[in-house]
């Protein structure tokens, strides 16, 4: 589309962005008709088949006060809650919020305000409850399940149609982008015949739950990875992979990256032992070294300076392609901010073209198997993800570090994954950030880092193995939600 009429008479509320009235679109909807229902949210709201409502904004004296998850846009990747969530509140905060926002599993969450993030979307499961939610989300909870379907709700929110509408609605306030009250005129395709409904629902359904399983490991692993490590036995796996779904939600560790930072503790320390001038009194926090001499009876301790020394891992930062390289293609810049529970975000929120992808290509030289950790960002300092065949094809911006393991024999990727996600190498990386400028940063540090590296073959293999399956496991259901998202409106 590059131009159309309009006539005075079809302005509305005195708007005057020309990609709110996209005559391309609407035709595209009103084509649907004979095969779809075509359901306003505002409708729906107002028959009271749906309701709608917004989070809160709960200050940021009430961070960090604990570990239930405050959930805000940046959270909400690849349809799901980030294992880990920035912000953490108390008990006592969130029993302040938890009756007015009432989450429940099968709630929608959608991203109202925040630009590139409007439209993102997820269904609430039993593992991120209980949560709160700030105010930029808007929850979405279906009353009438006869009416509409929440997966089939759910499924038409992710639809090219709807993600469209989304865009052309979205306006700037103040110094964000937002849809306002204009969600409500968005217009859900479901389709009529009941035998395509019922083969969606069954998709879909399999998909959330499979991706929601191996989200629980990937949010245990943590905790997995240092009971093998520590017993040198693979109990700890079998136990926890033979579970079923709901005995496995019982066993969930709720937290947040609060807990990554460790408990206060004072200790005393002689100025001969201060390193390079850092009087951080995390850099040296004490029980650290306690545990990994405890890992060391069945570990192979190595920093990462070690490990490049002997030539098992290469380092490497990313670029910054500036702001008008921004949206000139398909093609994926990832940013810190746009991976979690170890993948990348199926839609990163910048494209480049394949020209300026041609420039940077061969320097960076992504390749599936490398790993890519956060090195500047404060709360989200140490993420990590495995680039897969999905991803390869990317750049990746400065602020982070792309690791590649050279030895897969003694350091299987899927096996270095799994390592950096333990809580003592997590915390070591926590204890390494510093402040530079106006964001926190590990500088060179992560070379400091000790990776604790199993002398058991069979512990090795068995923590490879598992990561992998993970990451297949989730990488095929995504794509399955992926492709249900678009067979949602085909007719």
């Amino acid at each position: 589309m590059l131009a159309y009429k309009l006539k005075s008479g079809d302005v509305k509320n005195n708007i005057f962005i020309p990609k709110y009235y996209d005559p391309e679109l609407h035709d595209k909807i009103r084509e649907l008709e004979s095969t779809h229902d075509l359901f306003n949210i505002g409708s729906l709201i107002e028959e009271g088949k749906v309701i709608a409502q917004t989070g809160h904004e709960i200050g940021k004296m009430a961070y960090g006060t604990g570990n239930i998850p405050f959930v805000r846009t940046s959270d909400i990747i690849n349809w799901e809650i980030k294992t880990i969530p920035k912000q953490g509140v108390s008990e006592e905060i969130y029993q302040q919020y938890a009756e007015r926002e009432d989450v429940q599993a099968g709630d929608i969450l959608l991203v109202r305000d925040g630009t590139y993030l409007i439209g993102t979307n997820c269904l609430i499961t039993e593992m991120d409850i209980p949560m709160v939610f700030q105010s930029h989300i808007l929850k979405f909870r279906i009353v009438d399940k006869d009416a509409i379907n929440p997966y089939l709700f759910f499924l038409s929110l992710n639809c090219s149609l709807v993600q469209h509408q989304i865009r052309n609605m979205q306006f700037t306030a103040d110094i964000i982008d937002t849809l306002g009250s204009r969600y409500k005129e968005i217009v859900l395709p479901i389709p009529k015949a009941a035998k395509t409904k019922e083969r969606l629902i069954a998709k879909i359904t399999s998909a959330v739950k499979i991706r929601m399983k191996y989200k629980a490991a990937i949010k245990q692993m943590p905790i997995l990875i240092e009971k093998v490590l520590d017993t040198n036995s693979t109990e700890p796996f079998e136990t926890f992979f033979t579970c079923s779904l709901d005995d496995i939600l019982e066993e969930l560790v709720q937290d947040t990256t609060t807990l990554e930072f460790g408990e206060f503790s004072a200790y005393k320390l002689k100025s001969s032992s201060i390193i390079s001038n850092i009087f951080l009194p995390k850099y040296y926090d004490p029980s650290i070294p306690t545990v990994l001499d405890m890992l060391s009876a069945n570990c192979t301790l190595k920093s990462v300076q070690e490990l490049i020394s002997e030539g098992i891992l290469e380092l490497a930062t990313g670029d910054e392609i500036g702001k008008m390289a921004y949206g000139t293609g398909n093609i994926s810049f990832v940013r810190t901010s746009d991976f979690s529970n170890w993948e990348i975000k199926a839609d990163a929120k910048q494209g480049v073209s394949e020209e300026i992808y041609q420039q940077y290509a061969e320097r960076e030289d992504v390749q599936v198997g490398d790993i890519l950790l956060v090195r500047d960002g404060t709360y989200l300092v140490g993420t990590s993800c495995i680039i897969t065949e999905c991803d390869k094809k990317m750049l990746y911006c400065g602020g982070l570090i792309k690791i590649r393991s050279k030895n897969s024999i003694l350091l299987n990727e899927y096996l270095l994954l799994g390592l950096l996600n333990s809580y003592i190498v997590k915390r070591q990386i926590r204890t390494k950030q510093f402040t530079r400028d106006v964001i926190d940063t590990l500088g060179q540090r992560l070379k400091e880092v000790v990776i604790p590296i199993p002398n058991s073959v069979e512990i090795k293999t068995q923590i490879a193995e598992k990561v992998k399956l993970i990451i297949q496991n989730r990488i095929d259901a995504r794509e399955i939600i992926t492709q249900l998202s678009d067979e949602i409106i085909a007719r």
